[in-house]
Parts: C-alpha cells; structure tokens; sequence
C-alpha cells in the first residue's frame, strides 16, 4: 500500500539478495513480500501479534510474520530479508521484550508506524509461581526468575486492551478504512469478552486450584481466574530447574493435589514428563500459543484457548 514509501539502504539489499534469503511466511499461507502491496502491509512479531492484526485489518491488510510456524520466537534471529521487508511496510506490529532481536529491528527501522503492544496494557514482575498462594510462598523461592511478563496474550482481558489500541493505531494509519477498523475491533473484543466469561465460569468451581507448566507463561491467565501457576522454568523457557526446584515442584504437588505437569508444542518435554514421571502424575499440553502448527489443538487462537480451558477443567477437578 501506497502509504508512504522510503529508499531502502543499498547494503540490506545486497545481503539480501547475497543470501538469496526467502521471503517470510505471512500468516495467511501468503508468499508475497511484506511490503509494497496493494494493502496496508503490517509486519507482525510472532502469532498472537499476527492474529490480531488480520483480526482488525481484514480485507485492508496484508500481514506477515516475523516468526514461522513452529519456530520457538524466543529464539528469533532476524535476516537480511527480513530487515529489508520490514522497511518496506506500513506499520509493524510487536512486543517489546520477548524477542530482543525484533526490538533490535524495529528500533533501527524506520517504519513509520510502529506498535509496541506491551504500551497497551500494563504488565507485571512474576516469577516462577504466580497467583493464588504465591504472595505469601515468595519468600521461601530464593531462586525465583522474576522479570517483566510479556505473556499479555493469555489473558483475554488484557489481550482487548491491546486489541483495543491496535485498534486505534491502524484507524490513524490508515484512515480511508477507519470505519471497518472499528467495527473489526469492536467485534474481536466482545469475542475475548465472551472468551473471559467462559474461563471465569469454567474454572470457577475446581478441586484444586494449583497447575504446574514448563514455563511461566500463565501467569495472568492464573491471577485472572483465582490459580496457582508453578513453572518447571521462569519466564524462559530454555532456562533448566535446579534440583531444588524440582523437589520443591514434587512436593508442592502432592501437598496440593495436582494431578498434571503440563508441557508445550515448542520447546522440549522432557523435564515435565519426568517431573510428572516421578511424581506419579498425569501430562498433558497447555498450549501457550505462541505459534500455530500442525500439533496445535486448534487452527486459531480462539480455538486453542478453548482447548485449554478444557485441559485446565480436567486437571483441576471442574465440578
């Protein structure tokens, strides 16, 4: 789209095409370059950041991500290609602080419209147990991983706040579609409202309220609905458990009475599965959707939180 255009630096180009780099993977199975369509070109950080944007934009925008399905966003190296892409959109769409990579890029970029969801909402320090009796647990984890929570996606809340300023940046941008970029919006929130409520009713009545995941990426979702989030590892999920941690974990469990280690698509099982192993428990997946693949239980970021909720219910004992 024809917003505004901008030279792009002879050298990025030439890596590019040195490197002979693709293109990257728009969330619309669309092969076509980030930039220079015919549409309000977003580029977006990784899925939850993606979704949004076609959520709001609709017909209006083309987006792409940053982040192929699959890949552990983390971990994100940007490319040449990408660098080059990334100048030639209208707007790029991102959280700062969970990929340092893409803070990188678009600091130095010059798109003229850049959003950080993590302005949108507000975040908060957590560590490696969240919610529920954690306050009062604080003092006796020593090595807790404490930082900033960049996981605003999985509360449904939080996540229409920032749909709600995606919202009204897309409707500055791009003012001739202003109209639809409400209504779009409009209609995303009141999904997420719907998405709250069944969450609040869902987990409202459990046997237990504590769960045990790989990483801490549940940690809104868990003070949202009155839970108990201890993670295997803190807010990295690469990150490895001391031996204390793991004999704090099995004996939190028990003391608890849970039932499940949750583990996820992206990164490696094999602590969960051996912490749930030796403590006699129960594994499933808690999907913390920071990409869609073929493993996904659910095609989109409604469908997967649904599949969630239903692996909270059976682990918590919904009555």
């Amino acid at each position: 789209m024809n917003v505004r255009r901008r030279l792009i630096p002879a050298a990025a180009v030439t890596a590019a095409t040195a490197l002979g780099l693709g293109t990257l993977s728009a969330c619309s199975s669309d092969s076509a370059a980030a930039g220079n369509t015919d549409k309000f070109d977003v580029v977006a950080s990784f899925y939850p950041m993606a979704f949004l944007a076609q959520q709001i934009g609709g017909d209006h925008v083309h987006v792409t991500s940053l982040t192929g399905p699959g890949q552990e966003p983390h971990d994100l190296e940007i490319s040449a290609r990408q660098t080059v892409q990334l100048e030639k959109s209208d707007a790029v769409l991102y959280l700062k602080n969970l990929q340092p990579a893409v803070d990188k890029a678009v600091a130095q970029s010059g798109v003229k419209t850049k959003i950080d969801a993590a302005t949108l909402t507000s975040l908060e320090e957590h560590g490696n147990e969240v919610g529920g009796h954690a306050a009062e647990h604080d003092h006796e984890h020593g090595e807790e991983e404490g930082g900033k929570d960049p996981h605003i996606w999985l509360d449904p809340v939080r996540y229409a706040q920032v749909a709600e300023g995606v919202g009204k940046a897309f409707e500055k941008a791009d003012p001739d579609h202003a109209a639809d970029y409400k209504k779009n919006t409009a209609a995303l929130v009141e999904k997420l409202d719907r998405l709250n409520t069944q969450y609040k009713q869902g987990l409202a009545n459990t046997k237990t309220k504590v769960f045990i995941t790989t990483h801490a990426a549940f940690g809104y979702l868990a003070e949202r609905y009155g839970l108990t989030e201890e993670a295997i590892n803190g807010l990295d999920p690469e990150s490895e458990p001391s031996a204390s941690r793991v004999k704090d974990l099995e004996k939190m469990a028990k003391a608890d009475g849970v039932t499940t280690v949750f583990y996820e698509t992206l990164v490696s099982d094999k602590t969960a599965k051996t912490i749930a192993q030796d403590s006699h428990l129960k594994t499933d997946v808690l999907d913390p959707i920071e990409g869609i693949t073929k493993k996904s239980r659910g095609d989109d970021y409604f469908q997967v939180m649904e599949s969630n909720l239903k692996a909270l219910q059976t682990a918590l004992g919904a009555k």
